[in-house]
């Protein structure tokens, strides 16, 4: 395992995540393998204002399209958000921060999209960034297009924006948190391999993966869950108006699209390319404030005429990859 990997193993193990589980195994498989971990964008300094000319966001017709892809983490450390760890995606909250406050200090841009394909992630830094999102929607308006899902913390991120897009084969929800703990000393054992924790506490070892976890220790990490959970519930109840036991008694589930607007985390179901043609029609009226009539959806018909006149069209490929 190199470095780099080996820190994304420990981003993802004994620590509480807001993640849909089934994606979750491929992506902690994937922290055991050995390519390298490569940047994408510049780091970022501190003053975000540093990073360069050009900023980590796409530009369509006064449109800052922010990508929001695979695992989310803490820090990256980078203003362009998105990393490449082998042949997948990683995005960190710092640079998601670094680049919303850009585009809000841009004065060519009139509104901001977050274009969102993940899984979920950490939650250390989630629920600050959801509430640096959340009131900046007052500044500018701000659209959450899923593109296809915003799953977990994914999802805590979309609901802090004014309106939540869908496509019809997209996935929102799976609110809740999980730990996954492992237990290394079975292997250990076999391998010939004794491991000894010398510590100065009696609790200091709890979680540990050189031995199982005792009764006691999975009791305090589940309280901690627990009250992560009802922190993680409490921020997207508020974000999409909804009472705490709605979005508690969701379990954790996951929504397909329509499925997603009738239980209340999403407004429309469109496709990403033709939330984005809304928006930018409603950027033209007069008496813009919100994003509050992105959601409804027009005809077909009128969808296809409306597209088959976009001036932009390559741009909007390029900013929804």
């Amino acid at each position: 395992m190199t470095p780099g990997y080996q820190h994304l193993a420990m981003r993802l193990l004994n620590t509480p995540l807001a993640i849909e589980p089934g994606r979750f195994a491929a992506i902690a498989a994937t922290a055991c393998a050995t390519p390298r971990v490569a940047v994408i964008g510049g780091r970022v300094d501190a003053d975000v204002a540093q990073v360069g000319p050009r900023p980590p966001y796409a530009m369509v017709t006064g449109i800052a399209v922010i990508q929001v892809r695979g695992m989310l983490l803490s820090k990256t450390g980078t203003a362009a958000p998105c990393l490449m760890a082998g042949a997948d995606i990683v995005t960190g909250y710092d640079g998601i921060r670094a680049s919303l406050s850009l585009a809000l200090a841009d004065s060519a841009v009139r509104a901001i999209v977050l274009d969102i394909d993940s899984p979920g992630g950490e939650i250390a830094g989630l629920l600050d960034l959801a509430d640096a999102i959340c009131a900046a929607r007052r500044r500018k308006p701000l659209l959450a297009v899923c593109n296809e899902c915003a799953f977990s913390a994914a999802y805590c991120i979309a609901s802090a924006c004014e309106q939540v897009t869908v496509p019809r084969t997209g996935g929102t929800g799976g609110v809740g948190v999980l730990v996954a703990h492992v237990d290394f000393s079975k292997a250990l054992t076999d391998a010939g391999i004794a491991v000894t924790l010398i510590t100065s506490g009696e609790r200091k070892a709890d979680g540990s993966e050189y031995r199982p976890l005792a009764r006691e220790a999975y009791r305090r990490i589940k309280a901690d869950i627990d009250a992560v959970g009802k922190m993680l519930t409490a921020t997207v109840a508020r974000n999409r108006g909804l009472s705490n036991a709605q979005v508690r008694n969701m379990d954790g589930g996951t929504y397909l699209g329509a499925a997603s607007v009738r239980a209340g985390l999403a407004d429309a179901v469109m496709p990403p390319d033709e939330a984005l043609l809304a928006l930018r029609q409603e950027l033209g009226k007069p008496s813009l404030g919100t994003v509050r009539n992105v959601a409804p959806a027009r005809p077909p018909s009128e969808r296809r005429r409306s597209w088959g006149q976009l001036a932009y069209c390559a741009e909007l490929k390029a900013a929804l990859w």
